[in-house]
């Protein structure tokens, strides 16, 4: 298990877009470098803002024919993001940090969660060169059949991850470090917990409201200079709420999430 503070850490999160190049030039404008386009064997295609040891994967599907369905073990990550785009555009799952997928699986099978099959796949990275590299990783997805709108899965890299980061795309106009906090909606806040225990997650990474439905609803991401960011934010056009210790964007700019930039601390 990935430990840091005492639980497993956010490895990204998945930002599920019906426009993919719509979305990545709306980042863009928000001062995010994002790597270029990457295809998935099952039917998504993505674009990455990497950060300092996490990121965000904006996600759509860009091959509908590659898409196949689930079954009553096997879980379709296409189809689930597909699924998901049918109702609405947001945060369609949190992926967490793991260095060992055999140890994930037992692990969660001892805490009691539902898993599905082993996931496994490859795809070819575009390195700041231009060159291509092929990526490996085996995902493990703890699933609550009661919140189908939350799903938490463990990626671990096959590759070294310093094939996977890269300087030069982790260097952002905005000054963006890492995401420091996501933020969850919940109609039980003590079940919500409840999982996050079994998921051995670092507690201090998950911010969670009582409301109407179950859903990741944001993140927050911290800076390395926030008046830099805010001058950035407020070129873009967006509407948002600029107050002294962070600039928040709301939901109908940024596809279905809030975004809220504040200072690291001791930055």
């Amino acid at each position: 298990m990935v430990e840091i503070m005492g639980g497993r850490e956010i490895d990204h999160l998945v930002l599920a877009v019906r426009e993919l190049e719509t979305a990545a030039l709306t980042y863009q404008r928000l001062g995010f470098k994002l790597t270029p386009q990457a295809q998935h064997p099952f039917g998504t295609g993505n674009r990455l803002a990497q950060l300092q040891g996490n990121f965000i994967e904006i996600l759509s599907v860009t091959e509908p024919d590659w898409v196949s369905e689930s079954g009553e073990e096997k879980f379709s990550f296409g189809a689930y993001n597909r699924n998901f785009l049918a109702r609405r555009e947001g945060i369609s799952m949190v992926s967490l940090q793991s260095t060992d997928w055999l140890r994930d699986r037992i692990d969660f099978e001892m805490a009691g969660l539902s898993l599905h099959a082993p996931f496994a796949f490859t795809r070819m990275a575009v390195q700041p060169d231009g060159t291509e590299v092929e990526m490996g990783f085996d995902l493990t997805f703890a699933f609550d059949p009661s919140t189908p709108n939350v799903v938490f899965f463990t990626c671990c890299h096959r590759h070294s991850l310093n094939h996977f980061y890269k300087v030069d795309y982790q260097a952002h106009p905005n000054g963006a470090e890492r995401i420091s906090a996501v933020f969850i909606e919940s109609t039980d806040v003590a079940g919500t917990e409840r999982r996050l225990s079994a998921l051995g997650v670092n507690r201090t990474l998950f911010e969670i409201v009582s409301g109407q439905r179950d859903a990741f609803t944001g993140f927050a991401m911290d800076v390395s200079d926030l008046s830099v960011t805010r001058q950035i934010l407020l070129d873009s056009g967006l509407d948002l709420d600029n107050a002294p210790d962070a600039v928040t964007i709301g939901p109908d700019s940024t596809f279905g999430v809030t975004v809220k930039f504040r200072e690291e601390v001791g930055a």
